[in-house]
């Protein structure tokens, strides 16, 4: 049987990472909350796929709205930096990545994907994990799709905004609305 995760402390996680300037660093959640960040960590497949570069594209297309959030966004999947790092060098006219606004993580030992139960271990890869974790640690929100489907980034948006609100959103709620 699963083991619930949300309004539990998240799993702890430093992972190798290409950050937005291109160079080898690392991303942690440790470092996020330090910070006093929110983390949006999302996993997918794997690199040069077809449906993961509109997701990947489209949150750094709206990173600005995040970052105003006091959100930290990492991408995650079982590939290595390197691989990452050659799929942000091809053009988005190429099913590349292009520049981006937030770091891609490696999780090649498969243990962060383990972690958020999402790994799919006779394939060695992630499913569409998105995981929304406050600043203190908290695991707040998570869902978790099919590969075949990718993510709304209004929609990882509306929800984070509601967790900030610390109220009572009802159904259908969005950012100005009254809370309950």
């Amino acid at each position: 049987m699963a083991e619930r995760m949300v309004a539990k402390q998240a799993p702890r996680f430093e992972m190798d990472a290409v950050l937005p300037n291109k160079e080898f660093g690392k991303v942690s959640l440790e470092e996020n909350m330090k910070n006093d960040k929110w983390t949006v960590l999302f996993f997918y497949p794997m690199d040069f796929t077809f449906v993961c570069p509109t997701e990947i594209t489209s949150l750094s297309d709206r990173f600005d709205e995040f970052e105003d959030l006091d959100a930290e966004v990492i991408g995650v999947s079982t590939d290595t930096i390197h691989t990452h790092l050659a799929w942000i060098n091809t053009n988005r006219e190429d099913n590349g990545l292009g520049d981006l606004e937030y770091s891609l993580a490696a999780d090649t030992n498969h243990q962060v994907a383990k972690d958020y139960g999402v790994l799919v271990e006779d394939e060695g890869v992630a499913l569409r994990g998105l995981f929304i974790i406050s600043p203190e640690g908290e695991l707040q929100y998570q869902v978790v799709n099919h590969n075949n489907i990718g993510r709304d980034v209004d929609e990882t948006l509306r929800v984070l905004q509601a967790l900030q609100t610390g109220g009572l959103c009802p159904a259908n709620w969005k950012p100005g609305q009254e809370t309950l």
